[in-house]
């Protein structure tokens, strides 16, 4: 087997599969992130894996399932042993293309939606008993990620013995480190995502709604082959709707002399990209909107300066924090974390600058990657004056690199 091209991951190479270049090996990576989802199996003692979050069943079988609004985790499912093809548990609308299209998925069955209590009772007995039967899981311990107490009760009430723990925590121990193939994905994808971005900064002008930007970003997003928006409510906010932020985009009309924030990223091939832009609509902003632009954007580069192996999720909080109270502004944080872990999660641990009880100090290693995303905002200023500027950013020796390249508004940046 040829090993990968000695720059895979430097850039996006093209999302067609070509005869002409080497491109990162879908079928490769999967078994390469199987093998890594047993090590961190056997790290934590887990005999077995559950897992029902999209983004998990993705990360073990490929699979790109058609996903219900607010049902992503009760939809489709996989088991995972130490020695066994994983087996995916689908939904009866994905079976039949599942076993002509995914020809390296040895074993699938179709499962209802996982809510309705009779019938999460029958896939337990019909089918998920005989295997665990057969597979002998009938006394392990198996990690389950997230999933409906349904099924947590009929598991307890057919197969007493055996013992749940936490299988979500595996999968993020499994995915926090990407293979190079993985970070050539998320080039591409952060290449979907820019274009996305630009297509919405080109529409900002006075007199279109919020709306009308995220249509025309949306336009972008999927003729250029984008499975989905990072988040799923678009966040374009204007103005005052920056000051605190709306997040979700809205009937607002955009106005000469308005902050305009753009927040829609990219998902493509099972990973993402996250990405944010503040512009300006208008000739002239005004001082107060250019000095917290400032701080934001000198933040951001601080905290992807930090981003070295060693160096921990704190340091790079402390970075952003530090730029801000030499901006005097250290008190107008949104009231969440700067930045958290991205991958085939568009939004996973480990967390940057959280406040909460219970935030963990991690070590950054090579090839981690994160969307770091400080948002300050000032009340009271005509045209508003929130700022958010987020990338998408690699762990490298050197410091952080970051995988999203779309410019920043000079007219806001203060020399």
């Amino acid at each position: 087997m040829t090993q990968p091209r000695s720059d895979l991951g430097q850039y996006a190479h093209g999302q067609f599969r070509v005869d002409y270049e080497d491109r990162p090996d879908h079928a490769a990576l999967r078994l390469k992130r199987i093998a890594r989802a047993r090590e961190a199996m056997d790290d934590a003692g887990v005999d077995a894996l559950l897992v029902w979050k999209n983004e998990n069943v993705r990360y073990l079988t490929s699979l790109r399932a058609q996903i219900i609004a607010g049902k992503s985790a009760v939809l489709n499912g996989c088991l995972l042993v130490r020695d066994h093809d994983p087996i995916l548990l689908c939904s009866g609308g994905e079976i039949e293309r599942v076993k002509l299209v995914m020809t390296w998925i040895e074993e699938a069955y179709a499962v209802p939606i996982m809510e309705a209590s009779g019938l999460v009772r029958g896939m337990v007995e019909s089918t998920l008993k005989p295997l665990f039967d057969r597979l002998r899981l009938g006394s392990a311990r198996v990690g389950v990620d997230e999933c409906g107490f349904a099924l947590i009760e009929a598991i307890g009430a057919q197969m007493p013995d055996v013992h749940l723990v936490n299988g979500d925590a595996v999968m993020h121990a499994a995915r926090l480190i990407k293979f190079p193939e993985e970070i050539a994905l998320m080039e591409e994808v952060a290449a979907i995502a820019e274009a996305v971005t630009q297509s919405a900064i080109d529409a900002v002008r006075p007199g279109v709604r919020e709306t009308d930007v995220v249509a025309e970003a949306m336009h972008t997003l999927f003729r250029l082959g984008g499975e989905q928006a990072h988040v799923d409510t678009p966040f374009v906010a204007s103005g005052e709707h920056m000051a605190p932020p709306n997040r979700i985009p809205s009937d607002k009309i955009i106005r000469d002399g308005d902050m305009v924030f753009i927040d829609i990223g990219a998902g493509w091939s099972g990973y993402w990209s996250d990405m944010g832009r503040t512009v300006f609509c208008g000739g002239h902003p005004a001082r107060r909107q250019q000095e917290v632009y400032s701080a934001v954007y000198h933040a951001l580069m601080a905290a992807t300066a930090v981003m070295k192996p060693g160096n921990t999720n704190d340091d790079v909080a402390r970075a952003v924090r530090t730029v801000a109270a030499e901006h005097g502004l250290a008190g107008r944080f949104i009231s969440l974390f700067i930045g958290h872990g991205i991958g085939v999660g568009s939004n996973e641990p480990p967390y940057i600058g959280e406040d909460l009880p219970g935030a963990e100090t991690v070590v950054l290693q090579e090839n981690m990657t994160f969307a770091v995303e400080p948002l300050i905002w000032v009340p009271g200023v005509r045209g508003g004056a929130g700022v958010r500027l987020e990338d998408t950013i690699v762990v490298t020796p050197e410091g952080g690199r970051s995988l999203t390249r779309t410019s920043f508004d000079d007219r806001l940046l203060l020399p």
